[in-house]
């Protein structure tokens, strides 16, 4: 047909950064960014999985670089970006992809030690601010049309038992989105978020933490039957980031197998659906 243009996802030429790089929802991202052309910068605080992404990523043909960087570090992230614009590059994309509860869950609110906080507000939101800030001139070189994609969680738009904290910080970086995007927008650069449910990846082992006897259960938990995959969230990743999406920013991509909008309703093993627990226990291997 002519006359008709459809939106690109061709990202060769584009150039992404991408935190938490060397492994899980990361990884999965720079996968599918590489695999549609684009040049790859990874920050990854683990040596060994910098090294075995980089070394991937390159084996398939994509331009990578993965450092070896704590995000958490304000200094070692200024670094790298100077290291970069040094050079007179821009970034097209910028993913915050860093987060982990660390635990909060073994430590009941009223006897947590405010350390815990402070680590959990530097895994999960500070180093958002600081990445995002020190990449901005970056951002900036290729605007109109670069972006921001912040992971989350769907602990962000529901309650959690255990991780108040974790939950608050989630919570507030839809907010953090929704903000800077206003700031952002006039600039031609947008901010959107992805907030995913319980997804396999290193740091998170859902399939190998439900009790055997349990395990048929796990296709009733979300509408979609599994627990997510980092190929899920590369997909929003891919979208947000790309033409797909020239008219969204503000706004968060639950990728959650329908478990939101499911609000505490399962199926049961019948097919028939119910609000009132179906296991007894945690359903995992915890207790």
């Amino acid at each position: 047909m002519t006359g008709i243009t459809a939106p690109s996802i061709d990202m060769r030429g584009r150039s992404a950064l991408i935190t938490g790089a060397g492994a899980g929802i990361g990884r999965g991202i720079a996968e599918a960014f590489g695999a549609l052309g684009a040049r790859i910068v990874g920050a990854e605080i683990d040596p060994a999985r910098a090294g075995a992404t980089q070394a991937a990523l390159r084996e398939a043909g994509v331009e990578a670089e993965i450092h070896v960087c704590d995000v958490r570090d304000g200094t070692a992230v200024r670094a790298l970006i100077a290291a970069l614009d040094a050079r007179g590059e821009g970034i097209d994309t910028l993913v915050n992809n860093v987060g982990d509860s660390i635990g909060e869950f073994m430590h009941p609110f009223d006897r947590a030690p405010e350390e815990l906080w402070d680590a959990l507000y530097a895994i999960n939101l500070r180093h958002v601010f600081t990445v995002s800030q020190a990449a901005l001139p970056l951002l900036r070189r290729r605007a109109p049309g670069a972006t921001i994609v912040n992971v989350s969680s769907i602990e962000a738009f529901r309650a959690i038992p255990m991780c108040p904290v974790y939950s608050a910080f989630k919570h507030a970086l839809t907010g953090f989105t929704k903000s800077l995007a206003l700031v952002l927008g006039p600039e031609g650069i947008r901010v959107n978020t992805i907030a995913p449910e319980t997804t396999e990846t290193e740091q998170v082992k859902p399939s190998q933490y439900v009790k055997p006897e349990l395990q048929e259960h796990v296709a009733r938990w979300t509408p979609l039957g599994r627990f997510g995959e980092p190929r899920d969230m590369a997909g929003c990743a891919v979208f947000l980031a790309s033409e797909l999406s020239a008219w969204v920013t503000g706004t968060t991509v639950n990728a959650d197998g329908g478990a939101l909008a499911a609000g505490g309703f399962y199926r049961t093993p019948s097919g028939h659906w119910t609000n009132t627990p179906i296991v007894i226990g945690d359903g995992f291997g915890f207790s």
